[in-house]
């Protein structure tokens, strides 16, 4: 084959590839509407947060149903005066719906008790950790966009054994958060 023939049969697989790349990272969002039913998850996958909490969660609006804007989870509370390390997300809001139980927030250098029927706005940049007051809580927690969140549960879901500190702050950071203190303590 000649130089030129075989120039241009290279370049004129370069467009063709360009388009399967830009295909795979065209996302679909969800047409149809969908009831996710009590007690279940999205797609039938429960999980937990070993190691941080043992609170269970359940996405009940998925990030690939909105094209990453949104994602809603039920977080069933089973871990008294536990929660998660004081973070920041970067890149997200997150708000906070208590169905049931209490608990203390903390969101920048603000700390807010918070019960049944309850409503808390946490802004990105800004740093927030939650402490369960009660024996058990349950709460919707809605993150806007969803970025990795899902991901994360799911890392944490597979821990057979409590994670150092360092473990945490790294799976985290892989998950677009940074740990910047301790989890909240009760008073």
């Amino acid at each position: 084959m000649k130089r030129g023939a075989f120039i241009l049969s290279v370049l004129s697989f370069f467009p063709l590839s360009i388009l399967a790349k830009i295909k795979t990272t065209i996302r679909m969002r969800t047409e149809k509407g969908f009831k996710v039913n009590a007690g279940e998850a999205r797609f039938g996958e429960h999980y937990k947060m070993k190691g941080i909490t043992l609170n269970n969660l359940d996405i009940k609006i998925s990030g690939a149903d909105t094209e990453n804007d949104l994602a809603v989870f039920e977080q069933t509370g089973l871990t008294p005066n536990g929660g998660p390390p004081l973070h920041i997300h970067p890149f997200q809001d997150e708000w906070f719906y208590v169905i049931e139980g209490e608990y203390l927030f903390q969101v920048g250098e603000e700390k807010y008790q918070m019960k049944s029927g309850d409503t808390i706005f946490l802004p990105r940049n800004v740093q927030h950790a939650f402490l369960q007051l009660s024996e058990k809580g349950k709460m919707i927690v809605s993150y806007l966009p969803a970025g990795k969140m899902e991901a994360f549960f799911k890392v944490t879901d597979k821990w057979t054994s409590p994670p150092t500190k360092e473990e945490i702050a790294k799976v985290f950071a892989d998950h677009d958060m940074k740990v910047v203190g301790a989890p909240l303590k009760v008073d």
